[in-house]
């Protein structure tokens, strides 16, 4: 294998999706990491406090020595095996620790001896990290956004799904946005979301410095926060409009929350997943229920279970446009009406999803 230099050119790293190896402990990797990057330890968490408590006690020299000790034999021969793997999958791929030190190098060198010259990003995660929060910063500063605004189920993220130069803020969350939003699997780190939300912007940026599309969203996404700057840009940012009849609304969620969501849970469950995603549904309209109100949450709560198992028994899906329908009207219509009303910026389009697209591929 060709040698390559190691590296500080982060950009260079982040505009191409370049295989990275985090030697770091997997706690350090689940605070945050980088989207291309795959967790493959120089030591275990438990290895790594050891290895902490003996530097603090005796020093630096003492502290390698166990880290040694620690990992050898068997067990440094399965680690090795698999960065030999990964090296030999990723030719053009890049190894780092937490500031590409001690970890990383050693990993350099015991590939060396398995004959691989691998690279590693000098400076390491700490370094790649802050690039990104001062380059999302730099992003946000000069990047003109509009905003794909609509009522609830009109479908805003498959507007951003057809431009090329969207960025999908709940995909990048893993989350739909909504008090229902919640996906069965775990949203990112606060750390992550914002990693991948800068790299996004940097590569579209660094294509040309065109208008950039973003899914009209509040402060929150699930548990994860819109950074402050994007936020501010947001509020006066000019808006493309989505429009869909209430039937068409109603197809919408439908296939969001019922269908595919339903289809998630299967495949994770099982058999346990219909009731679970049921279950699910349940749970997220009882934290509405100060704002609908005792009576109405409870009507809403009959509506679906017996949705629910009309699907049960038959697949048949019809049931749940009812109470699909009612909370549409009372309450999502309503809070997006008074959402609508902060918003400063110039209505520059509206018509259905497809007219949308449209009118912002020519603008692109």
């Amino acid at each position: 294998m060709p040698a390559c230099p190691d590296t500080n050119d982060y950009r260079a790293l982040f505009l191409r999706p370049t295989p990275m190896m985090d030697m770091r402990a997997p706690a350090e990797f689940a605070h945050g990491a980088f989207p291309a990057a795959l967790s493959l330890p120089l030591m275990s968490d438990e290895e790594r406090a050891q290895v902490g408590i003996c530097y603090k006690q005796q020093g630096q020299d003492a502290a390698i020595t166990l880290g040694h000790h620690l990992i050898s034999g068997a067990l440094k021969a399965r680690r090795l095996a698999q960065w030999v793997d990964f090296a030999q999958q990723h030719p053009q791929g890049y190894l780092y620790c937490f500031r590409g030190g001690l970890r990383s190098q050693t990993v350099q060198r015991w590939l060396r001896e398995e004959g691989i010259d691998y690279p590693l990003v000098t400076g390491g995660y700490k370094a790649m990290r802050r690039f990104l929060l001062e380059e999302l910063q730099r992003s946000l500063t000069s990047a003109s956004f509009v905003l794909i605004s609509g009522k609830t189920g009109t479908g805003k993220t498959r507007v951003i799904a057809q431009l090329a130069r969207g960025v999908d803020l709940e995909g990048l969350a893993n989350h739909r946005g909504s008090t229902f939003g919640q996906m069965p699997t775990p949203q990112p780190s606060q750390i992550d979301f914002e990693n991948s939300l800068s790299i996004a912007l940097l590569r579209l940026l660094a294509k040309h410095p065109q208008r950039i599309f973003l899914e009209d969203e509040g402060r929150l996404i699930g548990c994860l926060t819109l950074p402050e700057l994007l936020r501010e840009k947001m509020r006066g940012a000019p808006l493309l409009m989505v429009e869909q009849s209430l039937a068409q609304r109603i197809d919408v969620v439908i296939e969001d929350y019922v269908v595919d969501l339903g289809r998630r849970y299967a495949l994770l469950y099982g058999e346990e997943g219909p009731q679970l995603h049921s279950a699910k549904l349940q749970s997220d309209l009882a934290r509405l229920r100060r704002r609908l109100g005792g009576l109405q949450q409870q009507e809403v709560s009959s509506m679906m279970s017996a949705a629910f198992a009309r699907q049960t028994q038959d697949g048949d899906l019809s049931g749940h446009r009812q109470w699909i329908a009612l909370l549409l009207e009372k309450y999502y219509d309503p809070m997006y009406e008074y959402q609508l009303s902060k918003r400063t910026g110039e209505q520059l389009f509206c018509g259905d999803r497809q007219a949308v697209v449209a009118w912002a591929q020519r603008d692109a």
